[in-house]
């Protein structure tokens, strides 16, 4: 028995052990772990994300793609080979050889075949205007996941300031707690208002708890596109945290749409397809054209045995002009489509322009919206807090009861978390903004420039 207890005593000991090396090492990370900054999430994410590799990619694709079109309209040059065996030798009744045991062959062959309907430029020209539509993609992508990293960015500091609220709200309730047991022991109030105050104080902990949940998922998607293992803290700039109208700068929404037509890069890259939906047509005309070849060959032959008429060597050069009459009217069908992939490529950018125009407009509203918003429960918060000190002292010296401290607490809370949702909005509409004009990209880099100054 006394062995038994020995390693019992022994097991737990382990554990204790165990728990408290825990701990200590998750208090080590916490202590260094890494902070990042917006800025430094910007710059990690153009480096590391896997959907701006992929764009890339597109745009060495479409500069292959340009050199596969200069080929077009370069030389070819090749060589050639032959060795034939036949069944045996037969000679003339003149005594010439008419086929020998074997005969070799070889050479070098030079051609170039052109379009006199000028294919081979029109597939230059649109090798370089796909070129510029991917490097405006490239640039798109780009943007577009700049904010989705800012989006993700403050939804990490929102439910980091939800735990803040969180514990707050547990640390109010708490004192509550304390001191409705007090009063309870001196006979001021009932046992009905200590369990009031036990169960908003329970509530309160799973609330806590479903708050570090959300930031411990909010940072994990935000660690995956960004790129971020481990254990990392985020730090809130002085610019981030005071956007306001006057150091941003925001234009009218006319001067927002024009800006935005302007810079869009969506727009840019559509018009670029356009006209290569334009050259397309050219190129699909072009088939109507002949086709000229010209070719020169040198030619080297033996054969065994060799025969006093074998030219052995022979230089010459070809000239081939090549007109189809009739193909079952696939150059018609050829052309046809692709003005009707012309006709699709003006109405995709006009649609497009419209589309952008709705979202100036849309992120423009939301700012103004959260801009108000904002001065509004910035005072709310203000009366919610001055009326539970108030509230709560009235409750210690028995002029309110817990009912009323529960409701002000529960107003508290409530303006709290309205007005950091608020903060983060309006931060994160002014980013909006930017997207949807095309300049965030813009700006984010101008700002790597001025600090490498």
């Amino acid at each position: 028995m006394v062995e038994r207890k020995n390693h019992k005593g022994l097991f737990i000991g382990y554990i204790l052990i165990y728990c408290i090396f825990f701990s200590w090492t998750i208090a080590i990370e916490n202590l260094f772990a890494e902070e990042y900054s917006l800025d430094d999430l910007y710059r990690i994410a153009l480096e590391r994300s896997e959907r701006i590799k992929i764009s890339e990619e597109e745009l060495f694709i479409a500069e292959k793609g340009k050199d596969k079109a200069l080929s077009g309209l370069l030389p070819r040059l090749s060589a050639f080979g032959n060795y034939i065996r036949y069944s045996g030798e037969k000679t003339s009744s003149s005594g010439f050889v008419t086929q020998p045991e074997s005969s070799t062959s070889w050479g070098l062959r030079l051609d170039q075949s052109i379009s006199l309907g000028r294919q081979e430029l029109t597939a230059v020209q649109i090798s370089n205007k796909n070129i510029e539509k991917s490097t405006l993609d490239l640039y798109a992508v780009r943007e577009e996941y700049l904010f989705s990293v800012s989006s993700a960015f403050y939804d990490v500091l929102r439910a980091q300031k939800a735990v803040e609220i969180a514990k707050a709200n547990v640390d109010r309730l708490t004192k509550h707690r304390d001191s409705a047991q007090t009063r309870l022991k001196v006979g001021e109030v009932t046992k009905t208002v200590l369990l009031r105050a036990e169960a908003e104080l329970s509530g309160a902990r799973s609330e806590m708890v479903k708050a570090e949940n959300i930031l411990t998922l909010a940072k994990a998607i935000l660690g995956r596109l960004v790129g971020l293992s481990g254990n990392y803290d985020l730090k809130e700039t002085v610019k981030s945290s005071q956007n306001t109208v006057n150091s941003e700068g925001i234009e009218t929404i006319a001067s927002l749409r024009q800006t935005a037509l302007m810079e869009r890069a969506e727009i840019k890259a559509s018009g670029f397809q356009k006209k290569i939906a334009e050259e397309q047509v050219k190129y699909a005309q072009g088939s109507y054209w002949p086709s000229l070849s010209v070719e020169g060959v040198y030619l080297r032959r033996d054969e065994d045995p060799s025969s006093p008429f074998l030219n052995k060597e022979n230089i010459y050069g070809g000239l081939n002009l090549n007109f189809p009459f009739f193909e079952g009217g696939l150059r018609r069908a050829e052309v046809m489509e692709s003005r009707a992939k012309q006709r699709r490529a003006e109405l995709a950018l006009e649609d497009l322009k419209k589309n952008i125009s709705i979202e100036v407009e849309n992120a423009h509203l939301d700012y103004l919206t959260q801009k108000e918003i904002l001065k509004s429960l910035e005072d709310q918060l203000i009366f919610a807090r001055d009326n539970y000190n108030a509230v709560s002292k009235q409750f210690e010296f028995g002029l309110s009861d817990s009912i009323d401290v529960m409701d002000a607490n529960t107003l508290l809370v409530t303006s709290e978390r309205q007005l950091a949702d608020a903060r983060y909005a309006y931060q994160l509409s002014i980013l909006r903004l930017k997207r949807v004009t095309g300049t965030l990209l813009k700006t984010v880099m101008s700002q790597k420039s001025e600090v490498r100054i």
